[in-house]
């Protein structure tokens, strides 16, 4: 029953994952681009554009938060593993598990908090004093959007460590 849940989440996940990547890399690629492009054009011409020093900071909000979810999938998150040592097996895997559903709690309530954020500076309409006018709510769509794919990842987790829990009780590998 949970393999009819599992695996078409895990492959939507998995194709998530490799377009938030991708997305970061080129978010990356880009910062780095405009901060060139601003030394450049500052020693080039003695003037430069502002919005080549402040689009950075405001992309990297596109690459921090759609990234929580794949980098928790992968364990590359910052976590604190030294109580692992002094647990069990099976206490480590419970351990995991509280750890996943702690997440996609968490996600939730991080969710509806920024779409209710979002929701307010669409309403005030507010634009980032740029050169560019970009309005400060694709900024925060950041939030809920990478919280929604935490909690993606966190219930294909979860329903791993069910498959696995019930896999070990009924004998099945």
């Amino acid at each position: 029953m949970i393999d009819l849940f599992l695996s078409p989440l895990g492959q939507f996940n998995k194709v998530i994952s490799q377009i938030v990547f991708a997305l970061a890399t080129a978010l990356i690629g880009l910062i780095v681009l405009a901060l060139t492009m601003s030394a450049v054009t500052r020693y080039v011409s003695g003037n430069g554009y502002d919005w080549f020093i402040e689009l950075p900071p405001a992309m990297v909000t596109w690459i921090v938060f759609p990234l929580l979810g794949p980098l928790f999938k992968s364990g590359q998150h910052i976590s604190v593993d030294f109580v692992t040592v002094f647990l069990s097996s099976p206490q480590v895997a419970f351990l995991k598990f509280l750890t996943h559903v702690v997440t996609l709690i968490a996600a939730v309530i991080f969710t509806q908090a920024g779409i209710e954020a979002t929701q307010l500076y669409i309403q005030l309409g507010e634009l980032m004093e740029l050169e560019i006018e970009i309005p400060v709510w694709w900024i925060y769509l950041a939030f809920p959007v990478g919280f929604i794919i935490l909690g993606l990842i966190s219930l294909e987790l979860i329903l791993l460590d069910l498959k696995i829990f019930f896999a070990k009780n009924t004998g099945k590998s």
